[in-house]
């Protein structure tokens, strides 16, 4: 009987030894995967990729229209050559000028072309490379 005993002890030994190897092995993998969680989320702040990557700047793109066919600006931005100078020439007389970051004619442009096709602000700032901090002054 006293071997019996110990039988039926060292059972429950193996027992109580088989649930602390699986509450180990789950405290393993929900650490390791909370690690993983953590660096993942962690590259997407160091392994930073340009979003605004067009080879055509927003002002490259206006420059292209002013250079360009005649019919091509009044379908992007609804005004002819001569009204867009005119309209760049009114607003110098009137005290506007150039931001830090964006020529006056790219200003205009952007107001334009977004009258003109009355798509959303994540679309003009696709179109003209600009954040939308930029793009809605």
């Amino acid at each position: 009987m006293i071997n019996d005993d110990n039988d039926d002890y060292e059972d429950g030994d193996e027992e109580d030894l088989d649930e602390e190897d699986l509450i180990i092995q789950a405290a393993a993998t929900a650490t390791i995967a909370a690690g993983l969680s953590a660096i993942e989320h962690a590259q997407t702040f160091y392994d930073k990729m340009p979003y605004h990557d067009s080879a055509l700047s927003g002002v490259a793109w206006v420059l292209e229209l002013l250079g360009g066919h005649p019919k091509r600006i009044r379908k992007e931005l609804g005004v002819h050559r001569h009204v867009f100078y005119a309209l760049i020439n009114t607003l110098k007389a009137a005290g506007y000028q150039r931001s830090k970051y964006v020529m006056l004619e790219e200003q205009l442009a952007i107001f334009l072309y977004t009258c003109m096709t009355g798509i959303s602000l994540v679309h003009v700032c696709e179109r003209f490379q600009r954040a939308p901090d930029t793009a809605s002054k």
